[in-house]
């Protein structure tokens, strides 16, 4: 593999596409990440520069250049009950959440889902918390721009290292008894029927969304927007809260914008007012 240089115009080319794209803001400082980070696909593709990239990028109708592009420059980290203290805040939280229900039916989206372990916690959450857990009608929505994490969560098969923070119930409970061929763990059927797994840009799709949520996770999704760009998203996310619902961001990210709407609880938990 050679190492193809990017040079000043090309960057500021995928800077500008990006940003228009999915919203991500790259300052200059990312040129080398980008030229590190793409050297491997435009060998791959056996691209002779990056503008040919940039041309094989922007002409690809179907998004899936894009969404690997996307997935490429950012980085999908994440675990089993990542944030712990919101899940402790939830905890003393879904008491009330239960009590105000007339009908046992919660709906939840998890907004940038990478590779499921945030949605498959939320029903580990549940299941663990709420004593006639089969009784309920839960849908969680689990969105992410990223072809590649949607099937690796879609799948639900997780390394024994990913699930080593994980209490025995907890494992005995929410995964398949027998391990995979490969020796993954294997999220239960039962669990996984009740997310359903959708590419979306946050950015540019229309939200199509009918009713509101009880609740919206979209952690560290953020860190990568400007802040004209996040100001829209939360206000669409406002939309969609009744009340006193909970919207929770990852805990570098915090808000300083619409506080007539929103209170903050701590540990980037916000409320709707």
């Amino acid at each position: 593999m050679h190492e193809i240089e990017l040079r000043p115009e090309e960057f500021a080319l995928f800077r500008k596409y990006i940003y228009e794209k999915v919203g991500i803001s790259l300052s200059d400082q990312k040129s080398t990440l980008v030229k590190g980070r793409l050297n491997k696909r435009l060998n791959h593709l056996g691209l002779k520069s990056f503008r040919d990239y940039y041309d094989y990028l922007v002409s690809d109708l179907s998004g899936e250049e894009l969404s690997f592009f996307v997935s490429a420059i950012s980085t999908n980290v994440t675990s089993f009950f990542r944030e712990g203290a919101q899940w402790k805040w939830l905890e003393s939280y879904l008491p009330a959440l239960v009590a105000s229900k007339r009908e046992k039916k919660l709906r939840i989206w998890s907004a940038g889902c990478s590779s499921g372990e945030e949605p498959y916690t939320i029903l580990m959450f549940l299941q663990h918390h709420l004593s006639d857990f089969e009784k309920w009608d839960i849908k969680i929505l689990a969105t992410d721009i990223s072809s590649k994490v949607l099937t690796h969560a879609m799948q639900g098969a997780y390394e024994p290292k990913a699930v080593e923070g994980l209490s025995k119930e907890i494992i005995a409970r929410s995964f398949e008894a027998k391990k995979t061929e490969e020796g993954r763990y294997q999220i239960r059927a039962s669990l996984k029927e009740k997310i359903l797994f959708r590419k979306y840009n946050l950015v540019t799709d229309p939200f199509f969304f009918k009713n509101s949520f009880d609740m919206i996770f979209c952690r560290n999704v953020m860190i990568y927007f400007d802040e004209a760009t996040r100001f829209d998203l939360i206000g669409r996310f406002i939309t969609l809260l009744p009340k006193g619902a909970p919207l929770f961001l990852g805990s570098s990210e915090s808000l300083t914008t619409h506080r007539e709407s929103l209170k903050l609880l701590g540990s980037s938990i916000y409320q709707r007012l």
